[in-house]
């Protein structure tokens, strides 16, 4: 049976995957200019992938509808971002400040190793995951401290010293809910919350330094324009006049230049 179905495989990807079905192009060349098709378009993904699937034709599973949308595409992108950070945040938590809190008795420690972690998984794991479900539109950019290409290799060590910076924050968070409240507590959920919200205060100070950088350097490249098109306009208007006194000095150079030369030749006249 293994056989068999690895020369079924051979013969659909590699013999038949590059065969031209002249007969499909002849119909839709016959659609095209008589503006009717033969018969509907099929749904059915094994006329159309050429694979062979379990289920019977007409079936849902058989259908194929390159337009639906997945299942958590309703949902909007801040909370898949907030999700996803929060998610990985509680597993580091999980598993490397309560995990090796047996092993690591000096917290500090415990709490470098933290940032490490973090850092490194949110430079392999979280950044990219982003960057697989983002559009065109780049809109994870806003949730990221680093929105770099994954090949930027760079923001592997920034992420790992900003993460630090984080873990710092959120230890001091947690110490002022220890003092006010007398109770301290380390378990995932509360950690995660307090380190993505940390982490957002962050990038949102990032943003809002980024957009008044951008918002400056467009006021100055428009006031700059229209400094350049108002000195293209005051020349345009000083043109003419410009023109206007150059005339008239030709003029007054051409009489002189007539007075002068009628005066020489009454005084060669006279002479001779």
């Amino acid at each position: 049976m293994a056989k068999k179905k690895k020369g079924q495989q051979k013969e659909t990807n590699i013999e038949n995957f590059y065969d031209l079905r002249t007969d499909a192009v002849d119909e839709l060349v016959e659609a095209l200019r008589t503006g009717e098709a033969k018969e509907d378009v099929s749904t059915n993904i094994a006329e159309i992938t050429g694979e062979q699937i379990d289920a019977k034709p007409g079936s849902k599973k058989a259908e194929f509808n390159p337009y639906k949308r997945d299942k958590l595409a309703f949902l909007p992108t801040w909370l898949k971002a907030i999700f996803i950070k929060w998610w990985f945040a509680g597993a580091v938590c999980y598993f490397v400040l309560m995990g090796l809190g047996y092993l690591i008795a000096n917290s500090e420690n415990l709490w470098y190793l933290a940032a490490l972690v973090y850092g490194i998984v949110v430079d392999l794991f979280v950044n990219p995951i982003f960057r697989f479900i983002e559009s065109d539109s780049k809109e994870y950019n806003n949730y990221m401290m680093f929105p770099f290409p994954f090949k930027a290799y760079w923001t592997f060590i920034t992420n790992i010293l900003y993460y630090g910076v984080v873990m710092y924050a959120v230890g001091w968070v947690m110490t002022l809910i220890n003092l006010a409240t007398g109770l301290y507590a380390l378990e995932p959920l509360l950690y995660a919350t307090l380190t993505v919200a940390v982490d957002m205060a962050f990038i949102g100070i990032k943003d809002g330094i980024v957009y008044g950088v951008k918002k400056s350097k467009r006021k100055k490249q428009e006031r700059l324009a229209l400094e350049a098109e108002a000195a293209v306009i005051a020349d345009e208007a000083t043109e003419p006049e410009k023109v206007e006194k150059s005339a008239e000095a030709l003029a007054l150079e051409r009489v002189t230049a007539e007075v002068l030369g009628d005066s020489d030749g009454k005084g060669n006249n006279d002479e001779k």
